[in-house]
């Protein structure tokens, strides 16, 4: 992160522990603190918020294509964030579920 930048940039444009284990999620989600994405609470590994227990950090936003939310771990609620540099969400033609070659037939009943 330069000097002038105040948020770190997303760490990716997928799910870090997913794409670590060749695991697949459904939604991502961008830590406000430290440009994490990781997957969403109904993914099945809910990388997002097990980052924030792990790390502390209290803010992440949503890295979905035409999401702008922010989301408070501590409130449980969701709340105003500050801008964040671009990307802004993963790209486009990412297909959701993700990645398309690790999502398994039955995926749907494999949500929380």
């Amino acid at each position: 992160m330069s000097a002038d930048e105040k948020f770190p940039v997303p760490s990716g444009t997928g799910c870090v522990e997913c794409l670590a284990t060749d695991s697949w999620w459904l939604h991502l989600r961008r830590c406000v603190d430290c440009g994490h994405i990781g997957c969403c609470d109904t993914s099945p590994n809910q990388h997002a918020t097990k980052h924030a227990g792990e790390t502390g950090h209290p803010v992440i936003r949503s890295f979905e294509p035409g999401e702008g939310w922010y989301w408070s771990y501590p409130t449980d609620a969701f709340v105003l964030g500050p801008a964040v540099p671009d990307p802004q969400c993963h790209p486009e033609d990412q297909p959701v579920p993700a990645p398309a070659e690790r999502v398994p037939a039955d995926w749907e009943s494999l949500l929380n």
